[in-house]
Formats: C-alpha cells, structure tokens, sequence
C-alpha cells in the first residue's frame, strides 16, 4: 500500500515503484498488453524507417502507445470490477464492455494513423 507521508523526492521514487509493479501486474495477467506490447516493439522501428518527417514519426508511434495506454486503463478497470465479484451484474459487464470499447477505438485510431500516413 501507498505511504501516505512520503512527501517531495521519496513520493516520486514511490510513484515509480508502483508504476513498475503495474507494469509487471499487467504483462503478466493481461494477454492483449503483451500482444500490443509486442506491436509496439515491431512498429517503433518501422516507424522510425517510414515517417518522413519527425511529425508523421511521433504520430506513427504515438498512435500505438496510445494503444497500450487505454489497454493499462482497461486492465486497471477489469481488475476492480473482478475484486468487487465475479457475480454477474449488468453494471460490471457495462463497464468492461466500455473499457473494451476504448481498446478498439485507440486501435481503430492507430490503424487510421498508419494508413493515412503510409498511404
């Protein structure tokens, strides 16, 4: 749990801390984050090839970290709805049908990227 009285540097070494355990928390329960893990590993380099300019470069890779991104905010939402029960309620499935929702967009955003950039 958080220390709640860390204040100035030890509170910013503490935020990176938990970002390092979120990180390991997501690549090990969460397929999609390794998958889009994976594509952001192949595309970065294909990006840098492909982008013209500095611009279309930032907006190649920008589009896929966005990705992975809305799938940590996805996986966070997943896992509270999962701790509260594994009951079903229309309220639980609603709100993983909406996070799964925001996955596909910032896909569906990043194929575009690429797409328009490419083509």
């Amino acid at each position: 749990m958080a220390n709640q009285n860390a204040k100035g540097f030890k509170r910013l070494i503490n935020a990176c801390f938990f970002s390092v355990a979120g990180f390991k928390a997501t690549w090990q329960h969460e397929e999609a984050f390794r998958q889009e893990v994976v594509l952001f590993l192949l595309s970065t380099p294909l990006a840098f090839w492909l982008g013209h300019t500095n611009i279309e470069k930032v907006i190649l890779i920008g589009s896929v970290v966005l990705v992975l991104l809305v799938e940590l905010l996805n996986s966070a939402v997943e896992a509270v709805v999962d701790r509260v029960g594994f009951e079903h309620h229309e309220l639980s499935g609603r709100a993983k049908d909406i996070g799964s929702a925001a996955v596909m967009l910032s896909l569906l955003w990043a194929f575009s990227c690429w797409a328009l950039i490419l083509l």
